[in-house]
């Protein structure tokens, strides 16, 4: 199919485009567009994963428009391996996160128009082969979170604590960006993200300025060599490009933007975010520091394999003692970004692959753990976990679902989160040893705090207060859950599709770092 991609991205574009002449007195229409656009993108993105060949390899459904020649810019799409699972995995959860918002009254229109704007950005960002246009739908995707917070998030415990007194239309409760307001979450996100987007295009702009072809077509400047930007600027650009893209990934000390957000988003918003919107990082080094400079890649990657131990060990200590079901699977997501990150280190065809399946895996049980949580925050009205208890009585489904998402994010067999965290551990050990134990160690984190959430969520005794939770009884309810539960299994089950449509991404990555030299650990074996 010729314009695949285009269908893709355009389904969700046209739907939020559609949505906006639609009065918020239709809610039933509103939902029923939201839901087509979100189903086209899922069903051609199933499409996209077993029509592409993976044995041909390379950019393949290439698509190519010409929008401002003299500066080098077009609208070019492609996917390789790489791109291929993270179209799926976005359209998966913003299908999924369709239904979950299915009871959302407040503003319902404006709600998905953003929310589907959000997955179109992220789409745009993974099938782009111009880096204008990756840079633009990277941008993009920044306001629908700020909105979808700001409007539709929701206070974390002690906001009351911290407004009491205050006058709703005083300047003093209006611009009170306390740790615990969604206000705060919003704003902490924009900046974040909006500083790295910045760091990142000075990035983007040397390349354009000393690449000598003043082009932004990837393709084309993959074939300006290194010696010709001069070693210092190269790595400069490599920096520039890596902590840019890296503050959403969100890889340590970067971090701190993204659990907080995470917190005060509803529930698809938050499945958005760490499912895909957090893999931008990771997809956007890859596409442009890994593509154009595999020499700089193959000198700096030991860095990162150094800071992922903050990611690992830092978000798994804090998550384990949260007390906030979001923050717990907020600290989860950062903890579990740093095993992506250290996948990236290796550099080699095995961990490279596994951390692009682990970033899928990742998106499939992490929107699920959110759409649980958002689901018992709206029966119950609360996420702190010491209130809850007991509600295995009251929600069998939803405590089945939840289950089996706790079991796929620390990496069960039979589930893909494991055959992705094996092939990183495998392909990182020869490399950084000490790394790989830390890693394993932090899956052991992973259940403890878990394990802790779950039971003081579903099990023990039930408050009296909480005897109104109903279970996910509806279609619309039940749906999303069973779609990634059964992406989730069945790619365990079957993941050779998976496997040989990334490695066909990967290898030639690889072989492109691997010809500048053998990778060498140059923090200690660390």
């Amino acid at each position: 199919m010729d314009y695949l991609l285009s269908i893709i991205l355009f389904s969700l574009v046209g739907g939020a485009t559609l949505l906006i002449f639609i009065p918020n007195s239709r809610p039933l229409l509103v939902r029923a567009i939201a839901a087509l656009a979100a189903f086209i993108a899922l069903a051609g993105s199933f499409y996209l994963l077993y029509a592409f060949d993976y044995q041909r390899g390379g950019f393949q459904f290439v698509e190519r428009y010409l929008w401002a020649p003299n500066l080098g810019i077009s609208f070019y799409l492609g996917v390789d391996g790489i791109g291929v699972p993270m179209v799926l995995s976005t359209s998966i959860l913003i299908f999924a996160g369709i239904f979950v918002s299915w009871h959302i009254e407040d503003r319902a229109k404006e709600f998905y128009v953003f929310l589907l704007t959000l997955a179109a950005a992220t789409v745009g960002v993974y099938i782009s082969l111009d880096l204008f246009f990756l840079f633009f739908f990277y941008e993009l995707s920044v306001i629908p979170m700020y909105l979808l917070i700001g409007v539709w998030g929701s206070h974390t415990k002690g906001y009351l604590e911290s407004t009491m007194g205050l006058k709703k239309d005083s300047p003093s409760f209006i611009f009170n960006f306390a740790a615990n307001s969604k206000e705060y979450a919003a704003m902490k996100l924009v900046l974040f993200l909006s500083v790295g987007a910045v760091v990142a295009l000075m990035g983007i702009l040397l390349i354009y300025a000393r690449s000598g072809i003043y082009s932004f077509d990837l393709i084309a400047l993959s074939g300006v060599p290194e010696a010709h930007y001069g070693k210092t600027v190269v790595s400069v650009i490599w920096l520039l490009t890596f902590f840019g893209f890296a503050s959403i990934a969100p890889l340590w000390p970067l971090h701190s933007w993204s659990p907080v957000g995470h917190a005060s988003a509803p529930a698809a918003t938050s499945m958005l975010h760490a499912g895909v919107l957090m893999k931008l990082g990771h997809f956007s080094i890859m596409r442009v520091a890994f593509f154009l400079f595999p020499e700089a890649t193959r000198e700096w990657m030991p860095l990162a394999a150094l800071l992922c131990v903050g990611s690992i060990v830092y978000g798994g200590l804090v998550a384990l003692f949260q007390k906030d079901t979001k923050y717990v699977i907020g600290y989860s997501s950062s903890s579990h970004m740093g095993y992506v990150f250290l996948g990236m280190a290796a550099l080699n065809v095995m961990s490279l692959t596994g951390a692009v399946l682990y970033m899928f895996a990742h998106a499939l049980a992490t929107g699920l753990l959110f759409a649980m949580a958002g689901w018992v925050y709206d029966q119950t009205h609360t996420r702190d976990i010491p209130s809850l208890g007991g509600l295995a009585q009251k929600m069998p489904f939803v405590t089945g679902a939840f289950i089996i998402a706790v079991a796929a994010s620390f990496g069960l067999p039979l589930t893909v989160n494991f055959i992705g965290e094996l092939m990183i551990i495998v392909g990182s050990w020869d490399l950084y040893p000490k790394t790989t134990i830390v890693a394993v160690l932090g899956i052991c984190l992973t259940l403890g705090y878990l394990f802790l959430m779950m039971r003081g969520v579903f099990f023990g005794e039930m408050k009296a207060e909480l005897a109104g939770a109903q279970d996910a009884r509806s279609w619309q309810d039940r749906l999303p859950l069973v779609l990634m539960i059964a992406c989730s299994l069945f790619y365990g089950l079957f993941p050779s599709q998976f496997i040989h449509v990334i490695r066909s991404g990967v290898i030639p990555l690889v072989d492109r770092i691997q010809q500048v030299g053998p990778l060498v650990s140059q923090i200690g074996g660390f």
